[in-house]
């Protein structure tokens, strides 16, 4: 019989729940674990329908017998095989009610994980996750992929380095324009799900790209919310969850925050945008331009820091791909993500810790963060309290 090839060397097999045909996301993720060449899609059940299921598996080439019409038949098999043939790691990328079930099922069975974002639909769930990585000793990464773009790090480890003085001030805008009108009542099956409360949860945008900037704000600065005054809308007629929201933050510290979520802001595409000031200067950094950090010394000229500059911290340096001057982004950073995921994964098979430089990437605890601020979120909005306490 033929030994089991090298887990340290061999590429790390991964299963997909969700992300089948007519799924964006799913792609994405498929695209950015191809990019490294550390990864390969060996089994899945790729849709809520099990003839969809089985399409999408046949598309993408997975074998028969691990090409599944759900995800109980999914995990079934992969316990009943030797451990030396079993995925590595499982990928959820489904709406957002079925997050919990299937990553408490793999974990609770010892696989590792990664999961979408927001990670569940409640507090509750999310500290059950928690608990059950801390039990099995497992990865768990969720892909909040804006903190895997290197000009984040770089802004991150600037903040870190104290290059700002003392934080206080905090402004982070991500607005959208593609749900401006009812696409939800147009068979647009992104559209459905997002604005439908049974499949998205308590929040709509809040949760959808709200999420992603409360963690940009909590990558960059490492601030925590101490309390949040909120303000929640549903803008287009007909809509069960909000499209629009204005947050007013306040950080453990002393510092403000203005938080910006929405939707409907037509002819906007996908503009995220990060502004923090500290006592010694200002960072900016905006999405749709990420090969640049703008950066305002206190007593100095505006310096423009680009991608792929040697003089960059090791983590940006690290994250950057191809040299300087050559466009990357999107995929680039949930890669990086990814990469961080898969470091880690290999330390554990190995059974020793992580370098923490490789191992860079959302945990777990990330992604609880974020459901309890959507929550609070949620909470402020329907309260005529002007400021909500965050923890609770």
């Amino acid at each position: 019989m033929t030994a089991p090839a090298d887990p340290s060397h061999r590429p790390l097999r991964y299963a997909m729940v969700g992300g089948g045909q007519g799924a964006f996301i799913g792609a994405v993720h498929r695209h950015a674990l191809a990019l490294d060449g550390q990864a390969q899609l060996v089994a899945g059940a790729l849709s809520s329908t099990p003839e969809k299921a089985r399409a999408s598996g046949r598309a993408l080439g997975l074998a028969e017998g691990r090409n599944h019409a759900d995800w109980q038949a999914l995990l079934a098999d992969e316990l009943q095989r030797p451990a030396h043939e079993r995925v590595d790691f499982v990928v959820i990328v489904t709406p957002n009610h079925v997050h919990f079930p299937v990553a408490q099922a793999f974990v609770q069975a010892g696989f590792h994980v990664v999961c979408d974002k927001p990670l569940v639909h409640s507090s509750e769930q999310a500290q059950a996750l928690v608990e059950a990585v801390a039990r099995q000793g497992t990865v768990f990464g969720v892909t909040y992929n804006y903190s895997g773009y290197p000009m984040v790090r770089q802004a991150r480890d600037m903040v870190r380095a104290g290059e700002l003085g003392t934080v206080r001030k905090v402004v982070v805008e991500y607005t959208q324009g593609w749900l401006a009108t009812a696409l939800e009542g147009e068979g647009n099956k992104q559209a459905g799900w997002r604005t439908d409360p049974a499949r998205s949860g308590l929040a709509g945008a809040i949760g959808d790209i709200g999420s992603h900037a409360e963690n940009l704000v909590a990558t960059v600065t490492g601030l925590q919310i101490e309390s949040l005054c909120a303000d929640l809308g549903a803008l287009v007629p007909g809509r069960a969850l909000d499209d629009d929201a204005s947050l007013l933050l306040r950080f453990k510290g002393g510092a403000r925050g203005v938080l910006l979520a929405s939707q409907i802001s037509t002819g906007k595409e996908n503009d995220l945008r990060l502004r923090v000031s500290g006592t010694r200067g200002t960072l900016e950094w905006r999405q749709e331009q990420p090969s640049e950090l703008r950066h305002w010394p206190l007593d100095g000229p505006l310096r423009v820091l680009t991608r792929g500059a040697p003089w960059l911290s090791p983590s940006a340096q690290r994250a950057s791909r191809i040299p300087a001057g050559h466009p990357e982004g999107f995929i680039e950073a949930f890669a990086n993500v990814y990469a961080g995921v898969i470091a880690d994964i290999r330390a554990h098979q190995a059974g020793h810790a992580a370098d923490p430089l490789a191992a860079d990437y959302p945990r777990v605890e990330d992604g609880a963060r974020g459901v309890r601020f959507i929550e609070r979120t949620v909470a402020s909005a329907a309260s005529a309290q002007k400021w909500t306490p965050f923890e609770g």
